[in-house]
């Protein structure tokens, strides 16, 4: 049994950690996009801004459970298949990218309009703002964003075993609860608190070394 433990615990790892890595590469520009749009951005397009808000907010109305089982198209279109642990990692991205835009905005919004200003006085172009001002300066709150994504997603992947998205969820309820066996229920349970405690604390550690690196507390 330990070994199926075990096994479930990767398969809900390797679900987590790349949804985490996709939809952070595209939840960040989509954030990007969000702040740099705005009427006070370094490039204002009221429409785009607009288009892009109205998207993010439709996607992060949908319940998980709901949005999981209407793209099971696009899940069979991208990966082959519509159950297993490669095809839950579609839904967890499409549901972490507004997500994570979402978050990488308010990091964007807590800096400084005054560096900003002080850049463009300079003669920085909006590329070099957002490269140059813009991420290095909302970097603590950009990997905190990552690590609250991470959590997130381990309890959507608990959810995804539902339909058979492998993992510890659907240990849960193939050997826990349609058999009747609550000590399995139990430990999946142990082990996601135990999984959300240690990269919570993880990314609380680092978040801390870098303010304290680059002198914010």
């Amino acid at each position: 049994m330990t070994e199926t433990y075990l096994q479930a615990t990767w398969e809900t790892f390797y679900m987590v950690i790349a949804a985490t890595g996709l939809s952070t590469l595209l939840g960040i520009p989509l954030g990007i996009l969000l702040v740099v749009t705005e009427r006070s951005g370094v490039l204002p397009n009221r429409w785009v801004n607009t288009v892009l808000a109205i998207t993010v907010n439709i996607f992060r109305s949908i319940p998980f459970i709901i949005l999981l089982v209407a793209i099971l198209p696009l899940t069979k279109l991208l990966v082959g298949s519509r159950i297993g642990t490669q095809a839950a990692i579609v839904p967890l991205t499409v549901a972490a990218v507004p997500f994570v835009a979402r978050v990488i905005e308010a990091s964007l919004k807590e800096i400084d309009k005054g560096i900003i200003e002080a850049a463009r006085a300079m003669g920085a172009t909006p590329r070099q703002i957002i490269q140059k001002v813009l991420l290095p300066e909302a970097l603590p709150g950009l990997l905190l964003g990552v690590i609250i994504t991470f959590v997130t997603l381990i309890g959507y992947s608990a959810m995804a075993g539902a339909v058979g998205g492998g993992g510890l969820g659907d240990l849960a309820i193939r050997e826990g609860y349609m058999r009747n066996n609550s000590d399995v229920t139990w430990v999946t349970v142990v082990v996601l608190v135990a999984m959300v405690q240690v990269f919570q604390s993880l990314g609380d550690w680092l978040t801390a070394r870098i303010r304290k690196r680059r002198g914010l507390v």
